[in-house]
């Protein structure tokens, strides 16, 4: 498996993770009819926050990004996208892992919303999200915090 490290991400990355953001998307909102070449990217720089996202970097360059950002109900997964050479390679398993153990020591659920038919939701499945709700775009998914047994 690739070397791989999470980092702080800046305004300077908003570039970056929008056209990221426009490639991994366009196959799943295309068969949706909804891919828009500018709106895709757009959405991005319109709701990222820097404070709630980190960047992924693979051997010292990018490589995707990831948002967890905290709300009253639960921490919401977002934004998070891998460049596609390195899906399936198992960085994206490992990244939501890191990410669910924090939450899960914060004792708070994460919710998500995927696109309709997007294979990432066999991956939060795997990581134990089940579906909330749905509409004909989006999935909605929750995963309730995971309890240490020893009481920690």
């Amino acid at each position: 498996m690739a070397d791989w490290g999470m980092r702080p991400a800046s305004e300077s990355d908003v570039a970056a993770v929008a056209e990221l953001r426009a490639v991994v998307l366009r196959a799943d909102l295309e068969r949706l009819g909804r891919y828009d070449e500018e709106r895709v990217r757009q959405r991005l720089r319109d709701g990222f926050e820097p404070a709630h996202t980190w960047v992924i970097e693979v051997g010292g360059a990018f490589a995707g990004c990831v948002a967890l950002r905290r709300a009253e109900d639960a921490h919401w997964l977002e934004h998070f996208y891998l460049a596609p050479h390195f899906q399936g390679s198992g960085i994206g398993s490992d990244v939501l892992r890191e990410l669910l153990e924090q939450c899960d020591r914060d004792g708070v659920p994460v919710r998500l919303n995927v696109l309709r038919g997007s294979p990432a939701r066999r991956l939060y499945e795997r990581h134990g999200f089940t579906l909330e709700t749905e509409d004909p775009v989006d999935v909605f998914m929750v995963r309730p915090p995971a309890y240490d047994p020893t009481g920690n």
